[in-house]
């Protein structure tokens, strides 16, 4: 479902460190548009997330406004889910900074110009959200297995200690390679959509895929070896139990975990797209 952005709406345009430090004239490009067209804009420029959070907090009837990369999107969105004003907080966001495959895989333009000009004159389009019973959130997709986690969420706001004491903790804990060659992906997994058995632990997975779809459900498909057929469910929840797996949810690894389960939340947030 879609609704056209009122027009002239003020702004609270929160920029992103990270899209500060690495792209300073695409927050100028963006800022210009936004003023050049907004009836009122307020700029925050947080270097912490708590900053960001009480910069959220005191935002009153302003529209929000985001400039930075998937990292950022997911913390903002945990913040309002934690506040309880999610759904009735739309939100804008210019894809600036390190990552931005899931912002743009949801359909906010590539081109910093455009994507502001979709603040002004876009349309809300409410997406569902996968929520696990730990509180964590998947707003594109989520996978399955997966190796050692990479770190890379927020990674800006750490301080020098913290980044060396996580590179440290990276190299003492990744696995040691077999003659040169990365371990194999394939686990045994028990995998199930509301009730439903997908797949068991007698037999090892390649594959699994689970994305929020546009129908209050999940698309569910797992793979049992490289190029075979997949097994396709539609379904609310989502089971996956097996022996210390990890898994990928957006763009960070989380694990290891012998359960977990996600439910769909339908039509939970609402992210502004051209029209």
């Amino acid at each position: 479902m879609s609704a056209h952005v009122p027009a002239g709406h003020p702004l609270l345009v929160v920029i992103d460190p990270a899209a500060r430090a690495t792209d300073g004239e695409s927050v100028r490009i963006a800022k210009d548009v936004l003023c050049a067209g907004a009836a009122s804009v307020k700029m925050a420029f947080p270097e912490s997330a708590e900053e960001a959070e009480r910069a959220l907090a005191h935002r009153g009837r302003r529209h929000l406004v985001l400039l930075g990369d998937d990292a950022a999107l997911l913390r903002t969105v945990n913040a309002l889910r934690r506040e309880r004003t999610l759904h009735d907080s739309p939100l804008s966001v210019v894809p600036i900074g390190p990552r931005s495959t899931l912002v743009r895989a949801l359909g906010v333009p590539v081109q910093v110009p455009a994507a502001a000009r979709a603040v002004l004159d876009g349309v809300e389009r409410e997406l569902d959200l996968l929520v696990d019973e730990s509180g964590g959130i998947v707003l594109g997709t989520l996978s399955l297995p997966c190796g050692t986690p990479v770190a890379h969420t927020a990674a800006h706001w750490w301080t020098p200690v913290e980044k060396t004491a996580r590179s440290l903790v990276r190299t003492l804990t990744s696995p040691i390679p077999v003659n040169g060659n990365p371990p194999p992906r394939r686990q045994r997994l028990r995998v199930e959509a509301d009730g439903v058995l997908l797949a068991d632990l007698d037999e090892p997975v390649h594959e699994v895929s689970v994305r929020p779809a546009p129908t209050g459900l999940a698309e569910i498909f797992v793979r049992r070896t490289p190029g075979s057929a997949q097994v396709r469910a539609r379904a609310r929840t989502i089971t996956v139990s097996g022996r210390d797996f990890r898994y990928r949810a957006d763009s960070a690894i989380t694990g290891p975990v012998r359960s977990r389960t996600w439910t769909v939340e339908p039509s939970a947030w609402r992210l502004t797209v051209p029209r």
